[in-house]
């Protein structure tokens, strides 16, 4: 680290260095801290944030008409999540109709099963939680909200323990308005959902036989062993969109 300041004039002797360059280090591993920027413009916020609000309320009404206050304003927390999924990332494949669907069901179910087995505590609720994350993942219907979910369940109101098992009517209808309410005003705002994930990517010729393709960006993602909510074919697409900028960049800059 110090080798970066052996070119300036007139330094002192390195030891004075070392708190600074200590202190410089830690800032930047601190920055890494720092969210990255969105590239989305405050128009799109604007538009996530009434759809966010119109979402939910029409969702926690209609458990509130069919099954009562107490059920469901016990709900506005996973619903509330699923909301900004549904209407903020819509493209993501954590906020696709069989993930909002499938990781309610599947959390619902573990959650009134863990419950009857284990009794309603505080280790039995996180034991859901989990539980329900890895039925997700298995039948690919991962919904973060969900967990939430299983938390809520398990630590429920009594007006929701008293329901006992029918306590899943009301999560699965909270979970299907709020989809209604998706589909309606995400298209109706001219933005595309569900997304659609069978869309082949548009083909282009390699140029040479180190391009990047599809299958080199599944194996890529593999390789990461990790979840990322993005598609090889989105990937691919954009990887495509920024070589035509390159491309129209390159003419550009050649012409002036």
């Amino acid at each position: 680290m110090l080798e970066r300041f052996e070119g300036f004039p007139d330094m002192p002797d390195k030891s004075f260095f070392l708190p600074r360059i200590f202190v410089k280090d830690q800032f930047y591993m601190l920055a890494r801290w720092l969210p990255a920027a969105i590239n989305t413009r405050p128009t799109e916020w604007s538009r996530a944030a009434i759809g966010m609000a119109l979402g939910t309320l029409f969702s926690v009404w209609m458990c509130a008409q069919v099954f009562g206050h107490d059920v469901a304003f016990h709900l506005v927390g996973p619903l509330g999540a699923s909301a900004v999924l549904l209407f903020a990332v819509s493209s993501g494949a954590l906020a696709q109709p069989w993930s909002i669907l499938g990781g309610y069901l599947c959390a619902g179910v573990v959650a009134l099963l863990v419950a009857h087995v284990l009794g309603r505590t505080l280790g039995s609720a996180c034991l859901a939680a989990g539980m329900a994350v890895i039925l997700m993942c298995w039948l690919r219907c991962l919904h973060p909200p969900a967990g939430a979910l299983a938390l809520t369940l398990v630590l429920a109101d009594p007006a929701t323990i008293a329901m006992d098992w029918k306590a899943m009517e009301p999560v699965m209808l909270g979970a299907l308005c709020m989809l209604v309410s998706a589909l309606a005003y995400n298209n109706l705002t001219r933005i595309r959902y569900p997304k659609r994930a069978a869309d082949p990517a548009p083909p282009v010729v390699p140029i040479d036989r180190q391009a990047i393709t599809a299958e080199d960006l599944k194996l890529a993602l593999a390789d990461m062993e990790a979840f990322i909510d993005v598609t090889p074919e989105d990937l691919e697409r954009l990887i495509h969109a920024s070589e035509l900028h390159a491309k129209r960049r390159s003419i550009t800059e050649t012409f002036r």
